[in-house]
């Protein structure tokens, strides 16, 4: 796919099979299997162009990544933990990037505050950075689900020594 979507053009199996084998040796027919499978899993279209086919991305390497972190990010029993989670994993330059999306899809008319919906949960800009979530009309809480002031690790609803099972 790495091909593909570099080239951003339909390939043939002969042009992958000579790109790869600049780096390591490989089969016409490995190479042939494998664009066949993306075939079949819906990844890359393809034409007959003579005896040979051509293929073509069906989206692109960012709408890719995309849904594969939204896949992630909806298997997530705390998504807004996961998000702040996610954001501390960062560099400053990822952090940026995502910042310049947000404004980007927000659009420059909605402020920080007006992209919230009543009830919802949502991470300010300094929530990512110092890692908590804040829920309208609360108070922020950390993001690993412990309530504040209490000890990493400490659980009231357990009593002394439990485990709260």
């Amino acid at each position: 796919m790495t091909r593909v979507w570099k080239w951003n053009r339909p390939v043939t199996v002969r042009e992958v099979l000579e790109d790869l084998q600049q780096e390591r040796s490989i089969a016409y027919t490995t190479v042939m299997t494998v664009l066949d499978n993306l075939h079949q899993k819906g990844w890359v279209r393809r034409e007959a162009e003579g005896r040979a086919y051509r293929y073509e991305a069906v989206s692109t390497r960012a709408a890719y990544s995309a849904a594969l972190m939204n896949d992630a990010w909806s298997q997530s029993d705390n998504p807004a933990a996961a998000l702040v989670a996610f954001f501390g994993m960062m560099s400053q330059e990822q952090r940026r990037a995502l910042r310049d999306a947000v404004h980007i899809v927000q659009g420059p008319e909605e402020g920080p505050e007006q992209g919230a919906v009543s009830g919802e949960t949502r991470v300010t800009p300094d929530a990512a950075d110092e890692k908590r979530v804040e829920k309208p009309d609360e108070k922020p809480v950390e993001a690993s689900g412990e309530k504040q002031g209490e000890k990493p690790g400490e659980n009231p609803d357990s009593g002394p020594g439990g485990t709260g099972r």
